[in-house]
């Protein structure tokens, strides 16, 4: 079992900036690759943004590449998202979610535990 919880959301203007924090709990973090997913209102739970176990490897969605950053720390047992110049259509529930497998998902269905989500709002 992995306890994921995020923290970091909040509400910001278009232009700004966030970092999330996911803190995992439970089995050897450095098992499971890391994926971050967002669910605006009435939308289907997308793929932002996935790493590796190691954090070799590396994959963004189109909409965020060049804007959004994933990290992880597996000496602390926790995987990051920093979001640059944000815009209204970034809002929504962010979810970060793992995997044991050395591949990057990106399909929701592929991870095994998610988090609880953190609400991100960007205003215009």
């Amino acid at each position: 079992q992995v306890q994921l919880v995020e923290s970091g959301g909040g509400l910001v203007q278009a232009g700004g900036s966030l970092r999330l924090s996911c803190a995992a709990s439970g089995r050897t973090f450095s098992r499971y690759a890391m994926g971050w997913f967002r669910q605006a209102p009435g939308k289907e739970r997308e793929y932002v943004a996935g790493i590796s176990r190691s954090g070799v490897n590396i994959d963004y969605a189109d909409s965020v590449k060049g804007r959004f950053t994933i990290s992880r720390d597996n000496a602390k047992n926790t995987v990051y998202l920093q979001m640059n110049s944000l815009k209204p259509e970034d809002t929504a529930v962010y979810y970060c979610a793992a995997d044991e497998t050395v591949f990057i998902p990106s399909l929701p269905r592929s991870y095994d535990y998610w988090g609880q989500g953190t609400q991100v709002t960007v205003s215009s």
